[in-house]
């Protein structure tokens, strides 16, 4: 039954939010919801933090001339009720799909994306260059960054924070505090404070005395100001802001309008230089009943039933890998009492939530801060304990440096359990795990792994637990895994040893990674073709099986490398070793296979690994042109 949205349907742009009242205001923000809520039904997507936020994105789309005046959201998974009201609700139904709108900001889709994001912590410092881009063109737009409490638990927040704290530039934060962490609201009393402190009025008279303070002794000017300061700090909970550098205003119910407005317009009036900070409290998942009892308040949902909220299940029976990787980990950590494991505000997502519940003691959510997960890790290695890192490959790229200088140049045993390595379907190009091949692959002594199949990495991860000596990583995809049989322990696989898994005499295939199914359905359309293949599964990308890939160059006309990641993999290990051994002077033909040198979109991963490449039809094409028999090749239907 199709929603009513009377008044919704009167505003394509954020400009005819402006002629309402504050009560059309109000029933604007509850036809927003309702359609949020049924759209993301259909597509699925982060729904919990969009409709948490309906009635703040509505009231800074009345209140600030966007896109004038700047607003960037930090991470973006609540930003689909800010695309509704920014001229892209005819396409909000194509959220997440192939071709359709992406599931965070982006700079290409809107003028009202500023800055696109999808990693957290973001916010503060893209919008504080904004703010001094624009003082150095002598503009006078507002700028203004919302940031959600647990995007201010990673570290580069405050660092924004304390940059912007230390300027005289104008900038606005919002802090939408969605689980009460930081302070509660306090009703009417929070409201009319709030509206105080952010008014003119309040801010002349702290001036006047400011002003006045001055003529006296410095000891006791300095002393009236932080009395002022910490007498606001009691009341409001903002000391902390203040002492970065923040004049803080809050905390104020974020779903009640007839407070939040007068305080933003407060905030948007006030011409005084310095960076300000709005304290806004709202309920993840306010408004639709699942949602709101639900643990996570539905964070990230398949498509779902509205009215019951019951979310469709997933196509295969098969366990997925993250929940395979968890699994192992607890079977290792009965065995090893110095096993723990380390995530970054993902622990349902790396599976560490079912770690946590067996071994609460040893199982440790540090929040979104990859770089101390790194650190803190490489402290419990050095001090002896066996440490798991499970983080996604793509937020794995935010610890680096902590990779680089406190684990890999101290060969402490850290090991990277780097979940959703390859495309990730929907979450598109922010969220795809395409690099940590490459740049983990380039550290002296690192050893990486990566699954082919749920039963390799049953034994990667005891390998892993074996490694006491240096640091290791092991990559697997999202989603199901194949349905192949399961140990309940794995083996410790011989380091920097792959397998054959069907021997020919013409082309060869290394696969690394859970591209080998592929691998395996290529040498079944080659052969069907006259073309005897072997195909291999190289399990180590370092160290590499020199002997393997040796006798697979020697033994065969071709040699195809296949990996889901980019160049600089899998691939250039194996190219430099073969060329450091002057093994391609003799004429090989080699064919990497890697994803290609652009970002892909989001779509359903079967259609991103078409065009990526990086199908068994790719594999067999690749064969068939490199040995001369392109005219085998399939005709291309759009030529």
């Amino acid at each position: 039954m199709p929603i009513e949205t009377p008044h919704l349907d009167l505003v394509e742009w954020p400009r005819d939010l402006r002629g309402l009242s504050v009560r059309e205001l109000k029933r604007l923000a509850d036809e927003l919801r309702a359609e949020t809520i049924d759209a993301v039904s259909h597509t699925g997507g982060h729904l919990g933090a969009g409709i948490g936020v309906v009635e703040l994105t509505v009231a800074l789309h009345y209140l600030f001339d966007t896109p004038e005046d700047i607003l960037i959201w930090d991470v973006g998974h609540q930003c689909y009720p800010h695309k509704i009201l920014t001229g892209r609700r005819p396409r909000i139904r194509t959220l997440r799909q192939g071709g359709g709108l992406s599931g965070f900001t982006k700079r290409s889709e809107s003028e009202y994306d500023p800055f696109g994001a999808a990693h957290a912590s973001t916010s503060i410092s893209s919008a504080l260059g904004f703010a001094v881009s624009r003082d150095l063109q002598g503009r006078k737009n507002r700028v203004v960054a919302v940031i959600g409490d647990g995007a201010l638990t990673g570290g580069m927040a405050y660092e924004g924070l304390n940059n912007a704290g230390s300027m005289d530039t104008r900038l606005i934060v919002v802090l939408n505090d969605n689980e009460m962490s930081i302070a509660p609201p306090v009703g009417a009393m929070s409201g009319y404070l709030s509206r105080l402190i952010s008014s003119k009025r309040y801010r002349s008279i702290r001036d006047l005395a400011r002003h006045a303070a001055e003529r006296f002794p410095r000891v006791v000017e300095h002393g009236v100001k932080r009395a002022e300061k910490y007498a606001r700090g009691l009341v409001t909970g903002g000391t902390l802001f203040e002492e970065l550098g923040f004049y803080y205003v809050g905390p104020v119910d974020g779903h009640n309008l007839d407070h939040l407005l007068p305080i933003l317009r407060n905030v948007r009036d006030d011409a005084a230089a310095g960076p300000i900070l709005v304290h806004v409290c709202t309920q993840k998942g306010k408004g639709y009943a699942p949602a709101e009892e639900s643990a996570d308040r539905y964070h990230g949902v398949s498509s779902f039933d509205v009215d019951t909220g019951a979310q469709k299940a997933a196509g295969s029976n098969a366990p997925s890998f993250t929940k395979v990787f968890a699994r192992s980990l607890v079977a290792e950590a009965r065995l090893d009492d110095r096993i723990c494991a380390i995530t970054a505000a993902m622990p349902s997502g790396t599976g560490v939530d079912l770690f946590e519940r067996v071994f609460p003691d040893r199982a440790f959510d540090v929040g979104l801060a990859e770089q101390h997960a790194v650190t803190f890790a490489a402290g419990l290695a050095a001090d002896g304990m066996k440490p798991f890192v499970a983080i996604y490959s793509t937020f794995l790229q935010r610890a680096y440096d902590q990779i680089v200088h406190d684990v890999a140049i101290q060969n402490l045993p850290v090991r990277f359990a780097v979940d959703r390595a390859g495309l990730v379907g929907a979450d598109g190009q922010t969220h795809a795990g395409a690099y940590d091949v490459a740049y983990l692959g380039c550290l002296p002594g690192m050893v990486l792994m990566a699954a082919a199949d749920e039963c390799e990495l049953v034994h990667m991860v005891r390998t892993a637990v074996a490694i006491d000596d240096r640091p290791c990583a092991f990559r697997y995809p999202r989603g199901a895994g194949f349905g192949v049989t399961v140990p309940e322990r794995g083996e410790i696989l011989e380091i920097g040893k792959g397998r054959i898994l069907r021997e020919g005499a013409t082309v060869a295939i290394v696969s690394y990674g859970a591209r080998l199914q592929e691998a395996l359905s290529a040498a079944e359309e080659l052969a069907g073709r006259g073309i005897s293949t072997t195909v291999a599964d190289a399990r180590f990308a370092k160290p590499l099986d020199g002997e393997l890939v040796r006798a697979l160059a020697r033994e065969h006309e071709l040699l195809i490398t296949i990996e889901e990641g980019a160049v600089g993999g899998f691939g250039a290990q194996v190219l430099h070793f073969l060329a450091k051994g002057g093994i391609l002077d003799g004429g090989l033909k080699v064919r990497p296979l890697v994803l290609p040198d652009r970002f892909l979109d989001h779509d359903k991963p079967d259609l991103q690994y078409e065009a990526a490449g990086l199908r068994s039809t790719h594999i067999r094409d690749a064969a068939l042109a490199a040995l001369g028999r392109a005219e085998e090749l399939d005709p291309d239907p759009d030529s």
